[in-house]
């Protein structure tokens, strides 16, 4: 008897939860935005390893390499993606140092972690953008 009443309130609680399947309409809190941007930071810098490793062995392979990769490098196009990828890394390191501090017990009330949150996307932000003085000027 107690098994049929627990699997029809585990039914009439499955119908009545509420369901959002449009991912555009739910509202992250800031810790959960950043602790998602710091995986996603993560995978591209995995994936990303390859090709900049492939690019280093290329342009040391000979000096008509080298200036072909260093051509290649001064294009705009190159700049950019340099430039999302340094606000990658700039991100992921300081949203890990977050995390760090956090493993230790360090900032784990609800108001200091979205202070620190803040905290973590202002750096990438500014770190980034004193990287893109550097690239351009």
């Amino acid at each position: 008897m107690q098994n049929n009443e627990l699997q029809t309130s585990r039914k009439s609680a499955q119908k009545n939860r509420p369901k959002n399947l449009n991912l555009t309409t739910i509202r992250l809190p800031i810790n959960a935005l950043v602790s998602i941007l710091h995986r996603a930071t993560g995978c591209a810098l995995f994936l990303i390893l390859p090709v900049i490793l492939l690019a280093l062995q290329y342009s040391l392979s000979s000096a008509p390499n080298f200036e072909t990769t260093v051509s290649i490098l001064h294009s705009r196009f190159t700049k950019l993606m340099l430039l999302g990828l340094a606000w990658a890394f700039f991100h992921h390191f300081y949203a890990g140092l977050r995390h760090l501090a956090m493993d230790v017990h360090w900032m784990t009330t609800l108001m200091k972690a979205r202070y620190t949150s803040k905290v973590v996307l202002a750096l990438g932000a500014v770190t980034t953008l004193i990287f893109a003085v550097y690239l351009w000027f």
